[in-house]
């Protein structure tokens, strides 16, 4: 179990997610709009909202976007009114997808990830045909030239995490999701800034891709699906070699 080729395909993205960076602030908006809306706006007393706002630091979000949200999810300032969606189905070669939807309009979020399954060779499916392949996870990503392993397993693993992964340029650290806001404060304690940290669906196991032309048919629909304005996050169990991710 990992969520391996999903920070494959992440990284392989970084240069168009610069290209795109009012696109991720604008994920991170409706995030932090919705954390607030749920907890409050402090994030001392609000798990939630801490999360989220690591991940926007992360991604050097300017304070005063930070804050606009915040005020916009506390009824501070005016905005629209967001809710949460999962949608489930399947990629080419029967690579399962997950799909978090955030929007202000479910019927049009729903036509346009049915419609992008539909044009890429998948299926859409129905609440639970493929979740059950995944596991909720919170999942931190921790680039090896931040820390070391013996740091980084004393202070997560003490505050509850349950697995740390060393991969050849990062580190992989699991937790509970009751555990997660744990993990990230002792992570923040420490001086630890993490490159990405979410409450992840992770495979339990994965579906290999025999060649770059399967792996570019598979890449095809997750790439369509995650270019969506109300879609915040897209997980699957596909096992893709980077080879084959760089073959264009």
């Amino acid at each position: 179990m990992s969520g391996h080729s999903k920070w494959s395909t992440i990284k392989r993205k970084k240069g168009a997610a610069d290209a795109k960076r009012g696109k991720i602030f604008s994920r991170l908006s409706k995030d932090i709009s919705l954390a607030a809306k749920a907890g409050g706006g402090d994030p001392d007393m609000n798990p939630k909202l801490r999360t989220v706002l690591l991940k926007a630091r992360s991604e050097n979000m300017p304070a005063d976007n930070i804050d606009r949200a915040i005020k916009k999810g506390t009824g501070e300032l005016p905005g629209v009114v967001y809710e949460e969606f999962v949608y489930e189905g399947y990629a080419p070669h029967g690579i399962a997808v997950v799909v978090e939807v955030t929007t202000d309009n479910k019927n049009r979020a729903a036509s346009e990830v049915r419609s992008t399954f539909s044009k890429n060779g998948g299926n859409l499916g129905g609440a639970g045909s493929v979740a059950f392949m995944f596991q909720r996870n919170g999942q931190f990503i921790i680039s090896r030239d931040k820390t070391d392993e013996e740091t980084l397993m004393d202070v997560t693993i003490d505050a509850g995490a349950e697995d740390l992964k060393i991969e050849d340029e990062y580190f992989e650290v699991l937790a509970p999701l009751t555990e997660f806001d744990n993990v990230s404060q002792a992570l923040a304690q420490a001086g630890i800034i993490p490159d990405n940290a979410e409450l992840a669906y992770l495979p339990e196991s994965l579906t290999p891709i025999a060649n770059s032309e399967d792996a570019k048919q598979v890449m095809r629909l997750i790439d369509a699906l995650d270019d969506l304005d109300d879609v915040q996050n897209v997980f699957h169990n596909a096992d893709i070699p980077v080879d084959f991710l760089e073959v264009e």
